[in-house]
Order: C-alpha cells, then structure tokens, then sequence
C-alpha cells in the first residue's frame, strides 16, 4: 500500500508538472515573440538611423556657408528642423492611435520628468556636441569616437538599471563599437583641424550623452509608454534648440531657420525627418523591450548601414578599412542579439 501511495503521489506530481508546463507554454512563448520583436525594433533603428545621416549630409551640403559662424549655424539649424518635424511626424502618429493626451499628463509626471532629462541629454547636448565635434575634429573621428555610447550605456545600465550582460553580448558590443571604429578612421590632419582634440572632446560628451539618454529613458518608460516617450524626447529637444541654444547663437539662427522654412529645403527636411522619427519610434521601443545594452548594440549597426546607403545614393567608394569594419559590426551584430530563445528575460532586475 506504501508504495502504491508514492505511485500514486508521484503520477500526481508529474501531472500537474505537465499541466504547469502547459499553462506556462503559451506565455513562455508570447515572451519569445516579444524578444524577437525588440530585437527587430533595434534593428529597424539602426537602418532608418544610417539613412537618416545620410540624406541629412546631402541635404546640409547643398546649403550655403559663408565664415566661421555658418560652420556653426548651418548643422545646428539644421538639427532643429529635423527634431522639429520629427516631433510633428510623432504627434500626427500619436493623434491617429488616440494617444495624443497623454503627452501633457505624461509631463506632470516623474517619470515625464525624466524623459524630457533624457531627451535634453541625448538632443541638445549629444547632438549639439556631436555637430560641433565634427567641425572641430571630422566626421569620420566624431562617429568613430560617438559609437563607444553602446559601451557606456551598457555599463551604465548595468549600475542604474541592474540590467544583466553577459559575456558573449559585452563581446558583441565591443565588436560593434570597434567596426564602427573602423569603418570612421582616417589619420587625424591636425593642420586642416587644429582644434582638433576639442572635437575628441566633444565626441566623448556626446557619446556620454546618448548613452546616458537610454538609461534615463529606459527608467522612464517602465510608467510611459514608449511612443509617448519617444514623441516627448523629440518635442523637447526642438524646444531647446530653439528657446536655449539658439539664442545663444545669436539672430542669424532664427533668421537662417525662417529662410529654411520659406526654401524646398524644408520639404526634403520634413521627408528625412519622417525617417527619423521612425527611428526614433523603433530606438525607444527596443530599449523598453529589450534594455538598454542590446538595444544600443543594434543601434549602432547605423554605422554599417551608413557605408551601404552612402555607396548607394552618394557614390562612396568601398575600400578595405570600411569593408573590415562592417565585417566586424555584423559579427558583434550576431553575438549581440544571441539565441532568441535566451532573450525571455532581457530586462531581469
């Protein structure tokens, strides 16, 4: 009989494991769509945000600069109106699915609060110091320096966030940080830039910037809904340049903006913005989906996709360094994202 009743106890017990196990299937299994589906939105932010630079360059390259302040003006006008028309692109979206209330409620909040910290870290300041460290230094320094923020935001999201990195997705970031690297290195010309540590300077305050955008707006979005969020950071940035940084700069910004505004400049702006603001979209999607370290080490493919779309609209000629590198982010790439079926608990804490 004693053993009839261990039988029994332990068919029991097995029962009820499968029935555990059959209840938790179905959630294990939306879990691992939802992972995948993060990871996809990282990847989609980092192939709109390489286009985006990319058809910013060509349409801040048909404007006219005239002396030292136009060096200054012309890429940071030209921000203003790209977050700007991001931030309409945004609202427009937001207004369709119903959620345009939530903007102002979302403000008066704590974690509003912080978001719009975020968005004036990684908008004003990092892009600001990001365009000024490409005057000073080069663009191919500044984003080879910018694209360390995935390392940064990593550690800091480790700190902060007590997000769980491991080995292999530290290796896939450091991989990605080093092609980006790559794929920017020319030997400085200390001559043609003499200011030139300036704008290493300012690449590290950027990168420092945006990496301290996705922690921020990472620990905002766990009570804010990521398309809010998203919208807030672009309507905040636009607000500062305009009501902060270009009063700083004197009239000549407000004038430049108004003959932008008037020029079929302004339609090429809106178009690039739309990209933008997609990346955006999909950026802060992936960060409350899948932390802030995986989220930035797919975002910074930008770099990859950057070479392709410039080869493909601009004529850029592929050399080896450039070839070496995108090698190297697609591998860090892969590592990164890891087995999908590893990825049920991203954000562990």
């Amino acid at each position: 009989m004693g053993g009839q009743g261990k039988d029994e106890s332990k068919l029991g017990s097995t029962m009820s494991s499968r029935r555990d196990g059959q209840i938790n299937a179905p959630l294990a299994l939306k879990e691992l769509n939802y992972a995948k589906k993060g990871i996809a939105m990282g990847l989609l932010a980092g192939i709109t945000w390489g286009l985006d630079g990319v058809l910013m360059g060509l349409v801040l390259a048909l404007l006219p600069v005239t002396g030292q302040t136009g060096m200054f003006l012309v890429p940071l006008v030209g921000g203003c109106l790209h977050d700007g028309f991001a931030a309409a692109w945004l609202f427009g979206r937001n207004v369709v699915s119903g959620k345009w209330r939530d903007y102002w409620r979302t403000l008066k909040t704590q974690p509003g609060k912080i978001v719009m910290a975020a968005a004036l870290l990684g908008g004003p300041i990092g892009m600001g110091a990001n365009l000024l460290a490409i005057y000073f230094a080069g663009a191919s320094y500044a984003a080879a320096i910018t694209a360390a923020y995935p390392a940064l935001g990593a550690a800091l999201g480790g700190i902060f966030l007590k997000e769980k990195v491991n080995v292999r997705v530290w290796c896939g970031i450091g991989l990605a940080v080093l092609g980006s690297f790559l794929v920017g290195y020319v030997p400085p010309d200390t001559g043609k830039y003499p200011d030139f540590y300036l704008g290493i300077g300012l690449s590290a305050v950027a990168a420092l910037g945006w990496a301290l955008e996705g922690v921020l707006a990472t620990f905002g979005m766990d009570l804010v809904d990521s398309d809010i969020a998203s919208g807030i950071r672009q309507c905040t940035s636009f607000a500062v340049y305009v009501l902060a940084i270009f009063p700083l700069l004197g009239s000549g910004s407000y004038t430049l903006l108004l003959a932008l505004l008037t020029t079929s400049v302004a339609w090429y702006m809106a178009g690039i913005a739309l990209v933008g603001a997609a990346s955006f979209l999909f950026w802060y999607r992936a960060m409350n989906m899948t932390g802030v370290a995986r989220a930035m080490g797919l975002n910074v493919t930008y770099a990859l996709w950057s070479v392709f779309f410039s080869w493909l609209l601009n004529s850029l000629t592929i050399t080896p360094g450039l070839l070496g590198g995108v090698v190297v982010i697609s591998i860090g790439t892969v590592l990164t994202i890891g087995n999908p079926r590893n990825l049920v608990n991203l954000r562990s804490k």
